[in-house]
């Protein structure tokens, strides 16, 4: 039996990742991202893949959009089984000043997107008696740090949103388990160090050796790694893993 995924924010880093080794398992993709429309985007990603599959423009943030989404999947392939919820915004401040719309951004993003993208998967998974629901989190869920409140709040609601789910499921074959990497070499990392060596003008090979050295293993977490969890986890043999948050942090607590 073919299951289909949905990957929300899958046309880069993790969930573009996720969605290369998913697909090379014969799993039928379908790819939701506030970039979904841009076709220039979507021709990228389906060179990137090696073939088409479902992509459309997806703001978790809206109900609707989630809704119609979702719908669009299921008039496609028949039904969902799968959600990755990769979606997610990261931008920092300090508590004191912090700004009302970044911290709703940031929430509404992170936090209540996943929501509502459980919310528009759970029926129907629940009724077919299958269903794999992989969140990712964060080691923020896990440990602070100073001048980052709304994106700690958001990725440690996760957990206790996907323990929530994990009960509600856990007697239909539903599963829903979180993912918490420390950093993993993504275009939004790539993006933080061109912004550091534009403020300090240090050389690249200094701000990244700096990344590198934040974990005890001193190299980056690749987006390959996450995925290749991902596969296990969305698997039959992933049934009994739920109400799990993984921290995939090289030995480092951040």
């Amino acid at each position: 039996m073919t299951r289909t995924a949905i990957i929300t924010g899958g046309l880069s880093g993790m969930g573009l990742a996720i969605a290369k080794v998913l697909h090379g398992q014969g799993i039928t993709i379908c790819i939701g991202a506030r970039r979904g429309g841009d076709q220039a985007a979507v021709d990228a990603l389906h060179d990137s893949i090696g073939a088409p599959v479902l992509v459309a423009a997806l703001d978790v943030r809206s109900t609707d959009s989630v809704d119609a989404f979702v719908a669009q999947v299921t008039q496609a392939h028949g039904q969902v089984d799968i959600v990755i919820n990769t979606a997610g915004v990261y931008e920092e401040s300090p508590v004191i000043g912090h700004s009302d719309d970044l911290w709703d951004a940031t929430i509404d993003t992170n936090l209540t997107g996943t929501f509502k993208m459980i919310r528009a998967v759970l029926p129907g998974m629940k009724a077919r008696g299958w269903g794999r629901i992989v969140n990712l989190a964060s080691v923020a869920a896990h440990q602070g740090m100073a001048n980052n409140a709304a994106y700690c709040a958001s990725k440690a609601g996760l957990l206790g949103l996907g323990r929530c789910v994990s009960l509600e499921g856990a007697a239909h074959g539903v599963t829903c388990v979180s993912i918490s990497p420390t950093w993993v070499e993504t275009e939004m990392l790539k993006q933080f160090i061109d912004q550091e060596i534009a403020e300090t003008g240090a050389p690249r090979a200094d701000i990244r050796a700096k990344y590198e050295a934040s974990n005890p293993q001193g190299a980056l977490v690749q987006p390959e790694e996450i995925a290749g969890l991902v596969a296990f986890l969305v698997s039959d043999a992933g049934r009994a893993i739920t109400m799990e948050d993984i921290q995939v942090n090289a030995g480092s607590l951040w």
